[in-house]
Parts: structure tokens; C-alpha cells; sequence
């Protein structure tokens, strides 16, 4: 008990942050309902381009045709998990110069990133996905996972996928102390994000000798693994293997992007000061 508090008053203002920003995030309810029908128009186009594929061949596929429409439809709903972009306000902090009052904070300017970046990913996340899980799974083809320990599995393995995100938004934000805009990196991350994640094609379906480098990278945590898991097409003992690659990549993230932010904040120069 006596080790726990301690923990307990360190956590407590992260917390306390990302909750604040979960609830303000829950108030754009219009935008959620805009990528809503978004998302199923493209969830809708992309079931029907896999549909005349598996038509118009008899090869043998690695993903039997449920599971890939399970696994698209997956995909729209969880497309916010995928770090496309960051905090406008933090952006806008550390353009303007705003960022030297953050380092004024008692508390750590790491964490306390990361804390928001939690509350903006997981707040649309939920905002989209209910909407669209409930629709796709009674008109359009989402199945239900594949067993209860399937279910499992997929929530567990979204959990580090949501902490992979965080890290590489974290990585992006601090990058901004180096660049004018950060528009160049965000832009080329969202793109290799979403090719390297199975959010544009499922990863089985990429070549046998690229296998090797998908498995490698962290992008697959993001969505691949954890869709697969639910699908049934990755068993569910194997969420050790995946949530352990998510964890250790985050754990990497998260160094890397400690490491520049103390070199970041100790040459920033503040435009005017």
C-alpha cells in the first residue's frame, strides 16, 4: 500500500488530463457523425472491390472472404487508431511559442503529451466505431469474432495499439521543434502508417518476401494483428507474440521520443524572447 500511493499522486494529473480532454472530445459530435458516413461509404466501396476480386479468381486466398470484409470493416472503424496527425492545439503551442508556459507545468512534459494524445485517440475512436460496428454487423457483413477468447485477444491487442499510436503522436508532435510545419512528416508517417498497418490492403495479402519486413515493423500492431486476432485468422494464443512486439516497439517510441523532447526543450528559442 505504502508503494501505491506515491504511484497513485505521480498518475493522478495524467489522469486527471486525459479525461478532461476525453470529455471535451465527446462534445464534437457532428464531426464524429460526418466520419461516420464517410467511412461507411469507403467501407462500402472497398467490400465491393474485394467482392469482384474474390469473383473473378479461384487462386486460393490467405484470408477466406468473411474474414477480409470483417477485416475492412474493422478497419473504418478503428481508422482514427492510425496517427494521421496532432494535437491542433499542441501544434499550434509550439508555433507560436506557447510551448515555453508547458514547461512551466509541474508535472512531465512527455507524459503529459502522451495523456492527451490518449483522450484524442480514443475519444473519435469510440464516437465512430459503436455507430459502425452496430450497422456492418447486422446489413453488411461484419461478423462477430471468433470465440470468446478471439474477443479477447482483439481487445487486448487494441489496447497496445492505442499506446503504439500514442507513442508514434507523441514522436510527431515533438518533431515540430525541429521543422516550420511538420506538414512534410506527418504526411509521409500517416502514408506509411496506413500502407504499413493493412489499412489500405490487408498485410496477408502483401508478397511472401515482404512478410519478413511487415512483421518487423511496428505498423502492423496498429491494425493488422489486432483484426486478425478477431477474425479468427491469427489464433488466440498467439496475443502474447503480438502484444509484446506492440509494447516493445512502444517502449522504443517512447525512449526515442523522450530523448529528442530533452533535446528539444534544451535548444528551443522562443521567437521573440
Amino acid at each position: 500500500m505504502t508503494a501505491v500511493l506515491p504511484l497513485a499522486r505521480t498518475l493522478k494529473p495524467y489522469v486527471a488530463l486525459t479525461g478532461a480532454r476525453f470529455r471535451v472530445l465527446l462534445q464534437y459530435r457532428a464531426a464524429a457523425l460526418a466520419g461516420f458516413g464517410t467511412q461507411l461509404f469507403w467501407g462500402l466501396i472497398r467490400v465491393m472491390i474485394f467482392e469482384a476480386f474474390y469473383r473473378s479468381t479461384t487462386v486460393p486466398q490467405p484470408m477466406s472472404y468473411p474474414q477480409t470484409v470483417t477485416y475492412l470493416w474493422l478497419i473504418q472503424a478503428m481508422l482514427l487508431l492510425i496517427p494521421w496527425s496532432i494535437d491542433g492545439e499542441l501544434r499550434a503551442m509550439i508555433r507560436s511559442g506557447g510551448v515555453a508556459y508547458e514547461l512551466l507545468r509541474p508535472a512531465d512534459l512527455y507524459w503529459f503529451w502522451y495523456s492527451r494524445a490518449l483522450a484524442g485517440r480514443i475519444a473519435p475512436v469510440m464516437l465512430r466505431c459503436i455507430p459502425l460496428f452496430v450497422i456492418a454487423g447486422l446489413f453488411l457483413g461484419l461478423q462477430p469474432p471468433a470465440s470468446v477468447a478471439a474477443a479477447a485477444a482483439w481487445l487486448l491487442a487494441t489496447g497496445g495499439a492505442v499506446l503504439l499510436s500514442c507513442a508514434i503522436t507523441n514522436l510527431l508532435a515533438i518533431s515540430l521543434m525541429w521543422t516550420v510545419a511538420g506538414d512534410g512528416a506527418m504526411r509521409l508517417l500517416a502514408l506509411m502508417a496506413s500502407l504499413l498497418s493493412g489499412s489500405i490492403v490487408p498485410l496477408p495479402f502483401f508478397p511472401e518476401w515482404s512478410q519478413p519486413i511487415l512483421a518487423f515493423l511496428p505498423f502492423r500492431g496498429l491494425m493488422d494483428t489486432p483484426f486478425r486476432l478477431y477474425t479468427g485468422h491469427l489464433p488466440p494464443e498467439q496475443v502474447f507474440g503480438v502484444v509484446g512486439h506492440q509494447l516493445a516497439w512502444t517502449a522504443a517510441l517512447v525512449l526515442l521520443g523522450r530523448w529528442l523532447l530533452n533535446r528539444g526543450t534544451r535548444r528551443m528559442v522562443i521567437q521573440g524572447g
